[in-house]
């Protein structure tokens, strides 16, 4: 197929918003019952399985037939890589009737995704505040660095900021996502993200998933990542 070809179809199926809702609403690459997902955009299940059987004639979504039920996943993770994208484009004097449609980012994906090499989401944006608050990162957003305190507690997480400096032309900086996240607040990107990332992977505390961003995290990664950086409570002397 064309591309000019593929880029129309695609287009003239994204266009009613009901779709792109449906689409937006399996982004975690999770498969979902057509009954559920007629609940989040709004619509009767009659209609649901319409636009659902659509979507799925042309390859976007993959059917799963479970029981009675029938489920429905984001065919592969270009589809997911490429709803995202057009999710982020900043479009003027857009139809309002239409943006009301689309439906939340499902919980999953809010609080943990992978953005680039790095960490993102609720979980990363928690970290980066608990950073400055402990003293590990010191500076504005843009211009942040990393303190000698950061450096010494970075060290015994294993993981060396002066090595950076020699491979990376800036170790540190910092990330934001786009409009269509709705946490908007900063997290670690750059060499250091890229950094924890592999020392929360190679501890076994995430591991990422095969068909989209979404991040699988043990319990013990969710405790270990909340008490990194964590203040130090002083002892009041009696």
């Amino acid at each position: 197929m064309k591309p000019v070809t593929s880029i129309s179809q695609i287009a003239s199926l994204l266009a009613d918003p009901k779709r792109s809702a449906m689409l937006w609403a399996l982004i975690d690459g999770m498969a979902r019952p057509s009954d559920e997902l007629a609940v989040m955009t709004g619509l009767t299940p009659s209609s649901a399985s319409a636009h659902l059987a659509k979507l799925s004639a042309s390859g976007l979504l993959k059917l799963e037939p479970r029981g009675r039920k029938r489920y429905f996943r984001l065919a592969g993770p270009e589809v997911g890589a490429a709803v995202e994208a057009l999710a982020s484009v900043q479009v003027t004097g857009r139809d309002q009737g239409a943006a009301q449609a689309c439906v939340e980012v499902p919980l999953s994906m809010r609080r943990a995704r992978l953005c680039g090499d790095h960490l993102g989401g609720e979980l990363a944006a928690d970290l980066y505040q608990r950073l400055y608050d402990a003293g590990w990162l010191e500076g504005v957003e843009q211009q942040a660095e990393v303190t000698s305190e950061g450096r010494r507690q970075f060290a015994r997480h294993g993981i060396f900021i002066d090595a950076f400096a020699r491979y990376q032309c800036k170790g540190l900086s910092s990330c934001r996502c786009g409009s269509e996240w709705n946490d908007h607040r900063p997290h670690l990107g750059g060499a250091l993200g890229s950094g924890l990332m592999k020392l929360f992977m190679q501890s076994g505390w995430i591991r990422e998933n095969e068909t989209s961003r979404l991040l699988q995290i043990s319990a013990t990664g969710i405790r270990q990542i909340n008490q990194m950086a964590q203040p130090r409570v002083l002892q009041s002397v009696s």
